[in-house]
């Protein structure tokens, strides 16, 4: 049903959940995982909105209209918990969520995936693009650290 990921789609997330990485994510940015979700530090950021976290499932399925209700209630339990954790540690003012189905609606990695975003005043969230470089593994750790130890002491 309304699938659009091309033959042979190697996925990054699927890779991740594998236990496995890329050049742009690694094992050491997942800040929390369940069975049938996990919940990592993203590499593409946006200008004001450095940190943010992606949560997938573990399991591939594209989009929403995929995802099963085990899935979906494991992501989204972990979606609660890291926007917690983003605004304990973050010194940010609140969080927002945003996801993402088929090409018109800009999905652009052919798993489902939920962005959770620390928000301050006048951030331009909604009115900005990712930055043309991904973070590096150094600018991503604090905001890994942050997380881990929020986690680890919870």
């Amino acid at each position: 049903m309304y699938n659009h990921e091309p033959d042979g789609y190697d996925c990054p997330f699927c890779r991740l959940a594998a236990g496995l990485g890329d050049a742009l994510t690694t094992q050491h940015d997942i800040v929390l995982r369940g069975e049938h979700a996990l919940a990592f530090v993203a590499s593409r950021w946006w200008p004001n909105n450095p940190g943010h976290v992606l949560v997938v499932p573990t399991a591939h399925h594209e989009n929403l209209y995929d995802l099963p209700p085990t899935s979906g209630h494991a992501v989204h339990d972990l979606v609660r918990e890291v926007a917690i954790a983003i605004r304990s540690t973050y010194n940010c003012a609140g969080t927002s969520t945003r996801q993402h189905n088929e090409p018109a609606g800009h999905q652009d990695a052919w798993h489902y995936h939920v962005h959770v975003f620390p928000r301050y005043p006048n951030d331009n969230l909604y009115t900005t693009r990712h930055l043309p470089n991904p973070a590096t593994p150094a600018q991503r750790e604090p905001y890994i650290n942050r997380l881990t130890n929020y986690f680890d002491n919870t």
